[in-house]
């Protein structure tokens, strides 16, 4: 693979690690992501991948000083399919993941290597990320008694990783089948993690591994789309992942919450109330395209499950009774 100006294998030690970063209509906050990858002290490969970008992010990453190697997309696959697209490119034994809105502070990339290779155990390594104000965004990823991924924001036992900036061990990713490209964005870290639970491996975070997010940069949290994909991957995750009885609970409960909505409006609108949030993710139709886009994915994620199940070594109840709510 052809290697940026970051790569500095032909003057020093071997890159250990491929640095991917997926941008789509990055150019107003890409650059610093660069900057401060070229700013790293470990050697490393950087791998944009971009999502047919129409915005000048073609020319501003063929102008940036670090020439970061560029795989360009066809179409948009969101975050999950170009980190998918990537992983047949990266030749390194480590495979980094960063959002092009996310700054990495100096010493990050050798913090992560540092700790995943100090510990054979460790299939991936997530980062502390800030936000620009210096508040912590995500301090590694909880599982909720519900299936949710949930940002830790204060100590506490991670279940998994923030995907915005994670190293990872490259074959064991391969191992377990990879990253779901159809979830198109959001939930394909939580998923990751779990499948890499599921075959026995551990998950840590490195607290002095610090990245600055511009959160939002590059999605709109709060939009329509991100609560479709949301609730869309949640479901499809548990489907894939957790016990049957669990996937089963809660694809039962979106669809019976998701019919009782109208009448529960229509009761609020005759008692002068509002018992319903205005949020997008209680929008009817929202709630209908994805119970309708799971459907249409069932017998996929199903036949998926059982390749989870294949790879697995861990039991589904013993990983969800260990870590659900906590």
């Amino acid at each position: 693979m052809p290697t940026s100006a970051a790569d500095t294998a032909s003057r020093g030690p071997a890159a250990t690690t491929t640095v991917v970063v997926v941008t789509w209509r990055g150019a107003d906050h890409i650059t610093g992501c660069l900057d401060g990858l070229a700013a790293q002290e470990r050697p490393h490969r950087t791998l944009v991948v971009d999502n047919a970008s129409d915005d000048g992010t073609a020319a501003l990453l063929a102008r940036h000083p670090s020439k970061p190697h560029v795989l360009r997309l066809p179409r948009n696959t969101g975050y999950a399919g170009g980190i998918a697209a990537a992983l047949p490119h990266v030749t390194t034994p480590l495979m980094a993941w960063l959002n092009d809105d996310a700054v990495p502070a100096p010493g990050w990339l050798g913090t992560l290597e540092d700790t995943l290779l100090a510990d054979p155990r460790l299939a991936a390594v997530g980062s502390l990320l800030r936000h620009t104000g210096g508040r912590v965004a995500s301090a590694g990823v909880r599982l909720t008694p519900d299936g949710h991924g949930a940002d830790l924001t204060a100590p506490g036992r991670a279940f998994g990783f923030c995907g915005g900036a994670v190293l990872l061990r490259t074959g064991v990713l391969r191992s377990i089948g990879g990253v779901p490209s159809g979830f198109f964005c959001y939930y394909e870290d939580t998923d990751t993690a779990w499948r890499l639970r599921l075959a026995g491996y551990d998950i840590a975070v490195a607290h002095d591994a610090v990245v600055v997010h511009r959160q939002g940069a590059s999605s709109r949290p709060g939009s329509p789309a991100f609560h479709r994909w949301n609730e869309r991957n949640r479901l499809l995750m548990l489907l894939r992942c957790a016990p049957a009885r669990v996937a089963a609970e809660q694809l039962a409960r979106f669809a019976a919450l998701t019919a009782v909505l109208p009448l529960r409006r229509v009761l609020a609108w005759r008692d002068g109330g509002t018992a319903v949030p205005r949020a997008a993710n209680f929008r009817v139709s929202s709630r209908c395209r994805v119970l309708a886009e799971v459907a249409l994915r069932l017998p996929s994620a199903l036949r998926q499950r059982a390749e989870v199940r294949r790879r697995s070594v861990a039991g589904r109840g013993d990983v969800w009774r260990r870590w659900a709510g906590q």
